[in-house]
């Protein structure tokens, strides 16, 4: 007998039933993508769901073989058997089939078991309605999940926490937020259940795999109100959140709230993040307390951890770092896999070491490990920086031998290439070739065609290229423009360059550092330096103030063109901003001092902008010419 409590739930359910279900998706539902859409002759859905239950006589000798279920086909048998027993066995012993084929992933083959439940009578509850709804979305078909919660409310099934957070964790993972907030939101608001842990957990990934911290950290905080004790997990995946954001004091902030104030310890997830946060902005020293941290806990870093610790000192060029990481994993029983030696082969072609990288290629197969497109490319992107080029050949042609798939950065890899060593046809006919086998170019990929049609002093055909592409978004884009600007800036094309800028405004796109040093380059290569100057002065006024780079450019220019009013001031500039001098500009202020052009006192405030290796080298060759020349 229902009693008064759950009466009053469930008419609450019915009253909201449409609006739930209507607004929580964008699309129509339906039951016949699950497969429960039955012939003109058969029996409907709903009509299926009966309150009705069997007797329990047999179901002993169905649990012990239950308990063994371990493949699809032995579950299918024991289906067929439980079908042709009278009476049927209870729904509990179907339910418990159910479980064990979801747990294996058959998640298409448990919805067709429900459907023959639905066909044969067996009655449906919430637990066997849940498996079929988190089948459901885990195959991210979430609205046919909604539509099995319809067949809930017209059956008199109340749907319960678990079904509710199986729904809102199948809509964020079809990236649905919107519509996960919104059912949230409802399940408060009409009291439809009390969200607990799990749920507020689900809400609080889904807003932080979109970025929205905040909106996460103001759940956490209602979690709290609400009488519902966050747990590790909930703290977890906002650290985790905010320290791939780089909002690392942000996620410390969190930490010692979530140790100190509420007294959770920290587990190895915690530290991972933290220390993968720490490492993307190359604070070493901190990450190394948090290692030291974890071993005084004896929290044993796990595969996540050292995998990390891999990647951050192979992109530092801390190479010898990294193999003693994997030494390190190795001897505590983690075996390193494809993705781990991934890092350390983009380690040493970043160094430039691709005989290493190609030894441990070699090694792989010996290792049970198949290399894939990552570690082909991280080879190709060595070899094409080291202007190996035929090497680079070899390999591309050897994956596709292979039977790997090339994909559009491992193209736009080769075509960089390519273009550095002045293959233009080459870089054009492998794009071309490109799309011919279905890869999509992408704003990166049409980028490096513009600046190696520039950097190759083909401005014009990159110029026409962009013309040809036209109002795509494609052209949206300020790096776009910066790369043409430079091109053109650097052939003395200043129609070219006055033009590109001012479309600049009418498409509402910001110039950044780099256009504005590109812009200033192009004056200073035909002796405009006052446009130049006036350029430069207002890049701090709207927002964008020059960086080293530009600070070179200009005082290249002004040496360039024996404009040396400014130099000392842009000097001193350089020297309060810890700037420092490129060995180009040095080289022409070495010049202008021994001609007699800037005054020899500069030195001193030169040796502050300047590694002290290269400034010896400077004195050193001073000193010499000084003593040829009798001074």
């Amino acid at each position: 007998m229902m009693t008064r409590s759950s009466s009053s739930r469930l008419h609450s359910f019915f009253k909201l039933k449409c609006n739930l279900i209507t607004n929580s998706v964008t699309t129509p539902l339906s039951s016949s993508r699950l497969g429960l859409d039955f012939s003109p002759h058969s029996t409907s859905l709903p009509s299926l769901l009966h309150p009705t239950s069997f007797s329990n006589n047999g179901d002993l000798p169905l649990l012990s073989r239950y308990q063994t279920v371990t493949s699809l086909d032995h579950a299918f048998n024991l289906f067929d058997e439980m079908i042709l027993r009278t009476p049927l066995p209870s729904v509990v012993k179907f339910t418990q089939l159910l479980n064990a084929v979801a747990k294996m992933k058959h998640f298409s083959s448990c919805l067709h078991l429900f459907k023959q439940m639905c066909v044969i009578g067996v009655p449906v509850s919430e637990y066997s309605v849940n498996i079929a709804i988190r089948c459901c979305c885990q195959m991210s078909r979430t609205n046919d999940g909604f539509a099995l919660l319809g067949c809930c409310f017209r059956r008199a099934v109340v749907p319960d926490v678990c079904t509710f957070n199986t729904l809102l964790d199948g809509l964020i993972r079809e990236d649905r937020i919107v519509q996960a907030e919104r059912l949230f939101k409802k399940l408060i608001k009409h009291k439809l259940c009390e969200p607990d842990v799990v749920m507020y957990s689900t809400m609080i990934k889904g807003l932080c795999k979109f970025g929205n911290n905040d909106i996460a950290i103001g759940l956490l905080r209602l979690m709290d109100e609400r009488g519902c004790k966050p747990d590790i997990y909930a703290y977890n995946t906002i650290i985790d959140s905010l320290c791939k954001d780089k909002l690392i004091e942000d996620a410390f902030k969190l930490f010692n709230e979530m140790v100190f104030a509420k007294g959770i310890q920290p587990n190895v997830i915690t530290y991972t993040s933290l220390i993968y946060g720490l490492c993307n902005l190359c604070r070493w020293d901190e990450a190394s307390k948090l290692l030291k941290n974890m071993e005084d806990l004896r929290i044993s870093p796990n595969f996540q951890t050292f995998s990390i610790l891999v990647d951050a000192f192979c992109k530092e060029g801390s190479v010898d770092e990294a193999e003693a990481v994997i030494d390190i994993m190795v001897e505590r029983g983690e075996v390193p896999n494809i993705v781990t030696y991934n890092s350390l082969i983009n380690g040493y072609c970043l160094q430039g070491e691709m005989s290493k990288a190609k030894t441990l290629l070699d090694s792989l197969m010996s290792r049970g490990l198949i290399p894939d497109v990552i570690t082909y490319n991280s080879l190709l992107n060595g070899y094409c920086k080291s202007l190996k080029i035929e090497e680079a050949i070899h390999m591309f042609h050897d994956v596709i031998r292979k039977g790997l798939n090339p994909d559009v950065i491992f193209y736009t890899t080769m075509i960089q290439g390519l273009f550095r060593v002045g293959r233009c046809g080459d870089a054009c006919q492998l794009f071309d070739e490109m799309q011919a086998q279905g890869q999509t170019p992408n704003e990166y990929t049409y980028g490096i065609i513009l600046d190696g049609l520039c950097s190759n002093h083909q401005v014009e055909e990159a110029l026409s290229l962009f013309h040809l592409v036209g109002d795509s978004k494609l052209n949206y884009n300020i790096v776009v423009y910066s790369i043409l600007i430079d091109g053109a800036g650097k052939r003395g094309k200043l129609d070219i360059v006055r033009a590109l800028f001012h479309e600049l405004h009418v498409k509402g796109l910001q110039p950044d550092v780099r256009t504005y040093t590109a812009m200033i380059r192009g004056f200073c290569r035909v002796g405009l330096l006052r446009e130049a100057k006036n350029l430069f002065l207002k890049m701090g006024e709207r927002g964008c103030p020059p960086d080293n780079v530009s600070y070179c450019v200009l005082l290249h220019g002004y040496l360039k063109n024996q404009h040396f009013d400014d130099v000392e001031i842009l000097l001193q500039q350089m020297d309060r901003r810890s700037y420092s001098l490129d060995a180009s500009t040095l080289s022409l202020i070495k010049d202008r001092i021994t001609a007699g052009s800037l005054d020899r006192g500069l030195l001193k405030l030169i040796g502050m902008l300047v590694p002290k290796e290269l400034m010896d080298s400077f004195t050193g060759r001073e000193k010499k010419l000084n003593g040829e020349c009798g001074l």
